[in-house]
């Protein structure tokens, strides 16, 4: 265990089953016990195998397909038990539920892409009060509920590409539109500021007229995309701000014979991708490896549970070098997929 002591908590309803209110109703008394524990008793205190448990925002997509991918290849790597476990839909209380059962499982370490930042809070922080280890990866919590965040890029330069890429397509004017993932999600709602920070420095002759949210459903993000299309006429072109955006689009695209009318542009895949970059339904997609990230955070999950924080410039195999800016991990660079160089990536 990382920690020199062992910090246990005890809330002692007194009555009533209303949410916690002003202090003076004494209906609540919460008592903090923290005992001195010599690391060696601590560490008798966990299991000989570290138990490290990844909850994706959903599961059975293809980019959280490929985190699961690399995570599990890293347990085998570095003889560790990876437990991937999540929802099929994007819903913070789901992934609530399935936090609170890690818990009680007391694994070592639990990694979370996080939903919604203010409701994971308290379940994440009650899984530190019990000595997890709690690390984010892909979408962070606020900063006290979790040791440290592995971000995929730096979230201006990717908002700024992503305005970048789409003002090269529509020769820098006309209107789009923008489809993100969760509203609530906190790495998309950073990419999107930075998305309208570079159209309102660079671009003044583009126009974006909506953002609608997908929750990560890709029939509903064709249905919004279909929408799109419909309501705006004019519309040039749309940024898919989730890897289900960009495959929607370019399908409703192509339906509606727009090909070369309206770009799309965004994240996602290279194969979700492929075919529509090749016959013009799509321009340009841009990503990281999701199966590099899923390796990443369980070789610094598991350096966390031997004490090693994550430092800048680190070598991680089978990754690359990392850089570090306080309690975030930045793993690389943003990929960009074309017709001309899609076939050349697998994931």
């Amino acid at each position: 265990m990382r920690l020199s002591f062992l910090l246990l908590y005890t809330l002692l309803i007194v009555s009533g089953c209303t949410p916690l209110g002003d202090p003076s109703d004494n209906q609540y008394e919460v008592v903090y016990k923290i005992n001195d524990i010599h690391s060696t008793e601590i560490e008798k205190w966990r299991s000989e195998e570290i138990t490290i448990a990844l909850v994706p925002k959903l599961i059975n997509i293809p980019y959280f397909n490929a985190v699961k991918e690399g995570a599990l290849e890293a347990g085998k790597d570095l003889g560790v038990e990876v437990i991937y476990t999540g929802s099929l839909l994007a819903d913070a209380k789901q992934q609530i539920k399935i936090i609170q059962d890690l818990i009680e499982q007391r694994v070592d370490v639990i990694a979370v892409s996080v939903n919604d930042p203010k409701e994971l809070a308290p379940v994440l922080l009650e899984a530190q009060a019990q000595g997890i280890i709690v690390i984010t990866w892909d979408a962070d919590a606020v900063p006290e509920a979790r040791d440290f965040f592995i971000n995929m890029v730096d979230p201006e330069v990717l908002g700024r590409h992503l305005m970048d890429i789409l003002a090269w397509n529509t020769s820098e004017e006309g209107e789009f539109a923008i489809m993100t993932g969760s509203m609530s999600a906190a790495n998309l709602n950073e990419w999107l500021d930075w998305i309208k920070v570079q159209q309102e420095e660079n671009y003044p002759n583009m126009k974006l007229v909506e953002v609608v949210a997908t929750d990560d459903d890709p029939n509903k993000a064709y249905t919004k995309a279909k929408e799109l299309l419909l309501e705006y006429p004019n519309l040039k072109g749309i940024i898919g701000n989730s890897s289900v955006g960009p495959p929607a689009a370019a399908h409703a695209v192509k339906e509606q014979g727009k090909q070369g009318e309206v770009a799309v542009v965004g994240l996602s895949s290279p194969n979700q991708m492929n075919e529509h970059l090749k016959d013009g339904s799509a321009q340009i997609v841009t990503l990281w490896s999701p199966k590099k990230l899923g390796y990443l955070t369980v070789a610094l999950s598991k350096n966390a549970v031997n004490q090693t924080n994550p430092y800048d410039r680190q070598y991680i195999p089978k990754v690359g070098n990392i850089h570090v800016i306080d309690d975030v991990v930045i793993m690389g660079e943003p990929i960009d997929f074309t017709k001309d160089n899609v076939d050349q990536y697998d994931f």
